[in-house]
């Protein structure tokens, strides 16, 4: 499949093939855009893929087309991923107008994989009108996902409290939709539970989305019950925001923010590429592991390396 070939293109770490992918990318932008980006989070265990499986389902009976991004968690010692994801999803990954593309996170620290963004373009030329991103799990550092997606979902167990599921408060501040799952059979009682505590912990906040009430809601990716409702929350979501200008004005920050990003991430990778930095290094680590030179004054060294500023020019400077 084209996407495919264009999707393992754009993922490639391959310097030389860079600028073939920026190439591709550059063409196929005017054709983005269009679609509607939906970030699903929530602990492991919580049914993300049951969810994301009979939620794609129902949108593809209702004559959308889907695209699923899941990002599986690396291993920090061998860095492998299972990528399974795709195997959970047996129903959704049959149908024609479905796309699945499971993705290694890596060492990136944002709950998503290094080029999550380029792919949902990618998706979006391809005539998807659905993306739904899913992340590894929830944890501070996932608020990167926020910053790509138009509507952020958050699932929640039923019956465990904050600190069992691994849930902070700023991550339950970004949600546009808490769901709690699994809301069905022995579960529901508890579900009814955690559904009325939410509630009445984001009472007091105020919601991520200007004009937007967060909404805490009952659903089962087992059985489908609420699936129905969670999709109509997201229409009325894009029904009430998009004439106001607050999406186009979301992803136009959104962009901005990539854009610092990946300057951030090109300034570091030119200056650990440096053979000055790499010359200078060891002996800067070897100082501050003998106490000879401060961690700061490490840095300053580095740095003067880098920008090919002598000692003594940076000394006189300073002085």
């Amino acid at each position: 499949m084209m996407l495919a070939r264009a999707i393992t293109l754009i993922e490639s770490r391959s310097r030389a093939h860079e600028d073939q992918a920026q190439e591709l990318l550059q063409q196929l932008l005017p054709h983005t855009g269009k679609s509607k980006r939906i970030g699903i989070t929530g602990v492991p265990g919580v049914g993300k893929s049951t969810f994301i499986d009979s939620f794609g389902c129902n949108l593809i009976e209702q004559g959308r087309t889907v695209a699923v991004l899941t990002i599986d968690p690396s291993s920090t010692r061998s860095g492998g991923s299972i990528l399974g994801d795709k195997t959970r999803m047996e129903r959704l990954s049959r149908e024609k107008n479905a796309f699945i593309r499971p993705t290694a996170a890596g060492d990136n620290p944002g709950g998503v994989a290094r080029r999550t963004r380029e792919t949902m373009f990618l998706c979006e030329a391809a005539g998807f009108d659905t993306i739904l991103v899913e992340t590894v799990g929830v944890g501070q550092s996932e608020i990167t996902l926020r910053s790509m997606v138009d509507f952020f979902l958050l699932l929640l167990l039923p019956g465990a409290g904050d600190e069992l599921q691994g849930i902070k408060k700023g991550i339950v501040e970004l949600a546009d939709m808490v769901l709690v799952n699994k809301a069905d059979g022995e579960n529901r009682r508890r579900a009814e539970q955690a559904q009325a505590e939410q509630r009445s912990a984001l009472h007091c906040q105020q919601s991520i989305t200007p004009g937007w009430t967060t909404e805490v809601a009952l659903c089962s990716g087992q059985t489908g019950e609420g699936l129905a409702d969670v999709w109509q929350q997201i229409k009325r979501f894009y029904s009430e925001l998009e004439p106001r200008g607050i999406i186009a004005s979301r992803r136009r920050q959104q962009m901005l923010d990539w854009l610092a990003e990946l300057l951030r991430d090109e300034l570091l990778r030119r200056f650990d590429e440096d053979p000055r930095v790499q010359l200078r290094r060891r002996e800067v680590e070897d100082s501050v592991l003998k106490a000879s030179l401060t961690v700061p004054q490490a840095v300053a060294a580095l740095l003067a390396a880098h920008s090919g500023v002598t000692e003594d020019l940076q000394r006189k400077n300073h002085d």
